[in-house]
């Protein structure tokens, strides 16, 4: 592949918003876990290699397992590996990263009042469609692994 331009440097006020948009997802109630495994799993629908690297590193500084992370793309076919919880997590971010599909399923917003409330239901959609942006700024910039583009 060769070089593209930097969006990051061509266009410095769009990157400004982006990492406003990160500063406040750094803030939301979610836990790490919960939005690693958000921008672990929209990464590997959207073939991002740089940003599957990325988090999958970040998430084991948080101390996630080497399994779980194996596992991700395959997390329905899982028992115990993922709670309840994090199943409904991932079904959302799988519905609204595909969302030309069928949107956002009744099914999986009614689960997700089960174990979140409507503030956090709003930042984990809020932290899929930041993932998806990064996804789309990197693969259109052919964005290599390990390497720094900020």
């Amino acid at each position: 592949m060769q070089k593209r331009l930097n969006i990051n440097t061509t266009e410095p006020k769009a990157l400004k918003a982006m990492i406003g948009l990160e500063t406040y997802l750094s803030e939301i109630s979610i836990s790490k876990t919960l939005k690693e495994l958000i921008k672990i799993r929209a990464s590997q629908i959207n073939g991002c290699a740089y940003c599957i690297d990325m988090h999958t590193k970040d998430a084991l500084k948080n101390g996630e397992t080497e399994q779980r992370i194996f596992l991700l793309n395959a997390w329905k076919e899982t028992n115990d590996i993922y709670t309840e919880e994090e199943r409904v997590l991932l079904a959302i971010t799988e519905e609204v990263t595909l969302i030309h599909q069928n949107g956002l399923s009744d099914k999986a917003y009614e689960k997700a009042k089960e174990f979140f409330n409507e503030n956090q239901i709003a930042e984990i959609i809020m932290a899929i469609i930041a993932i998806n942006a990064w996804n789309r700024i990197a693969i259109s910039g052919y964005f290599q692994p390990g390497q720094s583009y900020i």
